[in-house]
C-alpha cells in the first residue's frame, strides 16, 4: 500500500499546480492577504470536531480513558493518516499504541478502534448523502450531482461488506491462524495477538445498538461542526455562503478525500473538489482556490503540531521510564 501512496504523490502535486496556474497565483495570494491573520483561528477551531470524535471513541471504550487524552490521540491519528505516506490504517495503528498508555487491554482497545472505524464509515456515507441532498436543494447542478450520486451509490457495497464481515465474527482468529502458518507460532508479532478474544470484543460492541447509535451521532455532529471551517473561511475571504452550502461543500469534499486515499494528504484531489463545490454555490474561482489553500494550510499546521507533540510525548515517556528503571531497587522489576 505504501508504494501506492508514493505513486499517487505526483498526481496530487500535478493537480494542485494545474489549479494554481489556471487561477493565477497572484490573485489567490491577494484574496488570502485581504482576509489577514484572522484565518489562523481555523487551526484551533479544528480542535472542536475532533473533541466530539474523541468523545464517540471514549463511549466505545466505556470511558476507561480521560477525554483530553483521547482527544490528543485523535489529533495524532488524524495527522498520521493525512500527512504521512502510510496507508490510511496507519493512524489507527499509532492510535492503538498511544492509547495503550492509559488502556493496557490491547484486545478491547483494538476492538474499540475497529468498531469506531466502521461507525466512521457509516457516518461518512450519511454525511455524504446529506451533502448530495443539500446540493439538490441549493445548487441545482444536475450534471455534477449525477456524477457524485453514481459514485456514491457504487461505493456503498464496500462499507456494507465490511460491517457484515466484522459482525459475522471469526475474521481476526482466521487472520491469526494464517499469520501463524506463515510466520510460525513463536513469532514475536503473534505473542500480543489473540484473534479469538478480539473477535469476541468486536462482537460484544457490535451487539450494543444503543452504544453504536450514540457513537454515530457524536461523530456525525463532529463532521457537521467541521463545516464551520468552510463557512468562516469563506466569510473571511469575502465570499460568504449559507450554512447549508458550507455543509454541502464539507460533506462532498470529505467523500472525495476518502475515495482518493491512495494520494498522500489527498493532494490536488481535495483541493479540486473544494474549488468545484465552492463554485457551485456562487464563489468565484480565485476565492474557491483560496479556500482550498487555506484548508490545506490549517491541515498542515494542525497536523504538524500534533506530530510534534507526539514525538515530544515519546521522548518524555522514554526518559521517565529510564529514570524509573535507574532508581528502582536492585532485583525489582518496573513496567
Amino acid at each position: 500500500m505504501k508504494w501506492l501512496k508514493w505513486a499517487g504523490l505526483p498526481i496530487g502535486i500535478g493537480g494542485l499546480l494545474v489549479l494554481a496556474l489556471q487561477s493565477g497565483v497572484g490573485d489567490v495570494i491577494h484574496v488570502i492577504g485581504r482576509a489577514g491573520f484572522v484565518l489562523l483561528w481555523l487551526v484551533p477551531l479544528h480542535a472542536l470536531p475532533l473533541l466530539l470524535d474523541a468523545h464517540a471513541w471514549r463511549l466505545l471504550l466505556d470511558k476507561r480513558a480521560p477525554l483530553w487524552f483521547l482527544w490528543w490521540v485523535a489529533t495524532v491519528r488524524e495527522a498520521v493518516s493525512r500527512l504521512m505516506p502510510v496507508a490510511s490504517i496507519g493512524g489507527e495503528i499509532v492510535g492503538i499504541r498511544l492509547a495503550r498508555w492509559r488502556v493496557p487491554d490491547t484486545c478491547s482497545l483494538s476492538a474499540s478502534v475497529i468498531v469506531e472505524v466502521l461507525v466512521t464509515m457509516a457516518v461518512q456515507y450519511a454525511f455524504s448523502a446529506l451533502g448530495i441532498v443539500l446540493i439538490v436543494v441549493s445548487a441545482q447542478q444536475v450534471d455534477a450531482l449525477r456524477s457524485i450520486g453514481v459514485a456514491f451509490l457504487l461505493s456503498i457495497p464496500l462499507p456494507v461488506m465490511a460491517i457484515v464481515v466484522a459482525r459475522r465474527g471469526g475474521i481476526f482468529q482466521a487472520i491469526e491462524r494464517w499469520a501463524a502458518g506463515l510466520l510460525g507460532h513463536a513469532h514475536p508479532l503473534l505473542r500480543s495477538i489473540d484473534g479469538k478474544q478480539l473477535d469476541l470484543e468486536i462482537d460484544a460492541l457490535m451487539s450494543r445498538g444503543g452504544l453504536l447509535l450514540r457513537s454515530f451521532l457524536w461523530q456525525f455532529a463532529g463532521y457537521a461542526l467541521g463545516a464551520l471551517e468552510t463557512y468562516w473561511a469563506l466569510a473571511m475571504l469575502g465570499h460568504p455562503v449559507s450554512l447549508s452550502g458550507a455543509l454541502a461543500i464539507e460533506a462532498i469534499t470529505q467523500a472525495v478525500r476518502h475515495a482518493a486515499f491512495f494520494i498522500p494528504a489527498g493532494l490536488g484531489v481535495q483541493d479540486a473538489a473544494v474549488v468545484l463545490l465552492a463554485q457551485m454555490f456562487g464563489v468565484d474561482r480565485d476565492a474557491a482556490l483560496s479556500l482550498a489553500l487555506v484548508k490545506r494550510m490549517r491541515e498542515v499546521v494542525f497536523g504538524c503540531t500534533a506530530l510534534a507533540s507526539w514525538q515530544l510525548a515519546e521522548i518524555v515517556r522514554e526518559r521517565l521510564v529510564r529514570s524509573q528503571a535507574g532508581t528502582a531497587p536492585r532485583g525489582s522489576s518496573t513496567r
